[in-house]
């Protein structure tokens, strides 16, 4: 069984591919929303989930389960509006979301997703 791996550089691999499951790295907000509130940050990095997502064929509609991490609890109801909807009705991944310290202080939420990859 071979593993894939994409965009790998020293520390990580942007995404591992095995067995037709592929594992995202922790993605947060691209540059352009680092000074947003809750929701322009979850919004850029739902966009940069999406554009992972494509690179590696597959789609929201893939996703088997997600880990989003919240600087503040207290976005945490901002944060679900923009997650509400952006997951497509009925395909909700299982999902966990808690408080967590983040790798740079502008930084409000970073996401792990796991999803399936489709046959070429």
């Amino acid at each position: 069984m071979s593993i894939q791996r994409h965009d790998t550089q020293t520390r990580m691999s942007r995404a591992v591919i095995h067995n037709g499951v592929a594992w995202l790295c922790g993605q947060v907000t691209g540059p352009e929303a680092r000074q947003g509130d809750i929701k322009a940050q979850t919004e850029s990095m739902l966009a940069r989930v999406d554009a992972l997502l494509q690179d590696i064929n597959s789609s929201r509609e893939q996703m088997l389960s997600a880990t989003i991490y919240i600087k503040d609890g207290a976005d945490f109801a901002a944060m679900n509006e923009v997650w509400d909807a952006w997951v497509p009705a009925g395909h909700a991944p299982a999902r966990t979301c808690v408080v967590a310290p983040m790798p740079a202080d502008e930084l409000r939420v970073e996401i792990t997703v796991t999803a399936l990859v489709s046959e070429e």
